[in-house]
């Protein structure tokens, strides 16, 4: 009497799953590594240069602006957060006559980006996005900006650190007034920027403002990244 035997059931397809979870467990392991690593050295850096350098001369509390400090030892250029409405009326009571908006955010409203010009200021627009660095063209203006207003130049961002920090940088240093690492130090000391900011900053000279190469932008957004996505919930 023949005994059928029923075939056994294969693994096959049950391992698939069990190694793709398996290596997707490791690669996200890695990038907690990587994040952890980059993002505290980064904080790490920041709270460093805060403690070891001093504010520049003149900086002080201006209602609703943060970050409000000069770049300049001459009181053309200043830097600091996005200013509320109060803000930009603290500026112009100041004598400021110009505002470089930094910000390229796609929730701004035509109402936000219109208040400085309420306040009775000159505003120009440079977008650069959240965590990188400005074009060399955008250097240019913005060094063409501060030169030819009729007085003291206000340039924020968001947070008035990182792409604040990098345009301030490139004026620094193109103009001869600070070396890329003081420029950077100075970054540092307001708040932590992203990798391609710093390298930015470091690479700056006399003659040439270039963005960072392909390796360093990729490592700077894949640490930069949860920050970002957090700054838009």
């Amino acid at each position: 009497m023949a005994v059928l035997v029923a075939p056994r059931p294969t693994t096959g397809g049950a391992r698939l799953p069990r190694r793709a979870l398996r290596v997707l467990g490791a690669l996200a392991l890695g990038y907690l590594v990587l994040w952890a690593s980059g993002a505290l050295g980064i904080l790490a850096l920041s709270y460093w240069a805060r403690e070891e350098t001093p504010p520049p001369a003149g900086t002080r509390t201006v209602r609703g602006v943060h970050h409000f400090q000069p770049v300049d030892s001459d009181g053309r250029l200043w830097r600091g957060g996005a200013p509320s409405p109060e803000g930009y009326g603290s500026l112009a009571s100041l004598g400021f006559t110009t505002v470089v908006d930094l910000r390229a955010e796609d929730y701004l409203t035509a109402a936000q980006l219109d208040e400085p010009r309420k306040a009775g200021l000159d505003v120009v627009r440079l977008p650069i996005r959240d965590g990188q660095t400005p074009r060399p063209e955008q250097v240019r203006r913005f060094l063409n900006i501060v030169a030819a207003a009729p007085g003291p130049v206000f340039v924020h961002c968001g947070a008035g650190v990182g792409r604040t920090g990098t345009m301030a940088a490139a004026y620094l240093v193109r103009t001869g007034r600070a070396s890329p690492v003081a420029a950077v130090r100075r970054n540092l000391a307001v708040g932590p920027p992203s990798f391609e900011q710093i390298y930015y900053g470091l690479t700056l000279g006399r003659e040439r403002a270039q963005q960072p190469p392909f390796p360093v932008v990729a490592l700077s957004r894949l640490v930069d990244a949860p920050r970002r996505i957090w700054s838009r919930l």
